[in-house]
């Protein structure tokens, strides 16, 4: 389920100098420098905020330093993965989007009005669900355009994911193969290319 309002927090860690006042405004100050691209600290409290929303928690003191690094590290990747799928220029279009929010609000169980009124009780622009759920799709858009073609399914893998979940027909077992080595070729790209990255905190 999704909270509805979330508590005031601090945050006051070295990424991050400005606080979330009354108002909800905060400077648009440069938290992190990936490549040429940047990351403010508007940036992560929005999205520390929209993780809260999605994932139905509280920020309190015992979670706000986990939920930090992970939004903080999130967003360092987000930025690598968007300049490889610049550098490949992979579109999307609005239908292929609405799709895919939508199925990504089904997987969920999130009533899509519900949460819109939680993002506006919450000061979260909408643009920030958006840019994340496009960063996904670009992302999947990349990897099975490079991958795809490039994976096998055999008799015994099939064998083995039905032995495990017997309801599954042959084709949705298939599908679970090549999702996990897409998944795999996906998580090694990522390596590479924050191997590869700038990441400057300021």
């Amino acid at each position: 389920m999704i909270k509805y309002k979330l508590f005031l927090f601090f945050i006051t860690f070295f990424i991050i100098s400005s606080v979330i006042r009354a108002d909800n405004k905060v400077d648009h100050k440069i938290a992190v420098l990936v490549n040429e691209d940047i990351i403010t600290s508007f940036d992560i409290i929005q999205r520390i905020k929209l993780t809260a929303v999605l994932n139905g928690i509280n920020i309190n003191d015992d979670n706000n330093q986990m939920i930090l690094n992970n939004v903080v590290d999130e967003l360092i990747q987000e930025k690598v993965k968007l300049q490889k799928i610049n550098e490949y220029k992979i579109k999307v279009d609005e239908i292929e989007y609405i799709n895919f929010e939508e199925n990504f609000l089904k997987r969920n169980n999130i009533d899509r009005s519900q949460l819109l009124l939680s993002l506006e009780d919450n000061s979260i622009n909408y643009h920030e669900l958006k840019r994340l759920l496009n960063s996904e799709l670009l992302w999947s858009k990349l990897i099975n355009g490079l991958y795809y073609r490039l994976t096998s399914v055999s008799d015994i893998e099939i064998g083995e994911i039905i032995s495990k979940n017997p309801n599954l027909s042959n084709e949705q077992a298939e599908s679970l193969v090549i999702q996990r080595q897409l998944d795999l070729q996906s998580s090694k790209l990522i390596r590479d290319i924050m191997n590869e990255a700038t990441v400057e905190y300021k």
